[in-house]
């Protein structure tokens, strides 16, 4: 059994019985050809669907779907991720950051971030200069910045605290 979220808004459960498949409780029988690696033809009650998977993210289990020119986003969930979701285990892997230090000495070339910003793991922060050379510093999760304690021109060090996270 599987868990189908589509659009963070419709929930389906799905099973396989043999060669049936069932959606919340119904015997689906469509007919389904594979056309490539990422598109399908599916035939379901009288009715043509033209599926092309745009995007799969294997990590997160989320994938872009467009079905006939409208693209949905969906997310899956099997029993496995249904059972640690019951224990409470289900965020164990989510990063708690806190701050960001100055990875070494250097100059600050540009900050790309403000207080109140959100935002996204590997998205820039600030440009650092050391030895010559420009290092892009990137977000190590998803965060909310609280306090920016730099500006282009500061000279830090090593270890210092350059960025505060709510």
């Amino acid at each position: 059994m599987i868990k189908v979220k589509v659009n963070d808004k419709y929930n389906f459960e799905i099973d396989k019985n043999n060669d049936e498949i069932v959606i919340n409780g119904a015997v689906v029988n469509a007919d389904v050809k594979q056309l490539n690696a990422s598109a399908y033809h599916i035939i379901d009650r009288l009715k043509s669907y033209n599926a092309e998977v745009v995007s799969f993210n294997t990590a997160d289990k989320t994938a872009e779907i467009k079905v006939n020119n409208n693209v949905y986003t969906v997310s899956v969930k099997d029993q496995f991720d249904v059972l640690l979701d019951k224990l409470g285990l289900n965020n164990l892997n989510s990063t708690k950051v806190s701050e960001v230090k100055a990875p070494m000495p250097g100059l600050v070339l540009k900050v790309f971030v403000a207080e109140g910003s959100e935002v996204l793991k590997g998205d820039n922060l600030f440009i650092l200069e050391a030895m010559k050379m420009e290092n892009i510093i990137k977000a190590p999760a998803d965060v909310t910045v609280k306090t920016v304690k730099i500006k282009p021109g500061d000279k830090v060090e090593k270890g210092q605290v350059l960025l505060v996270f709510k």
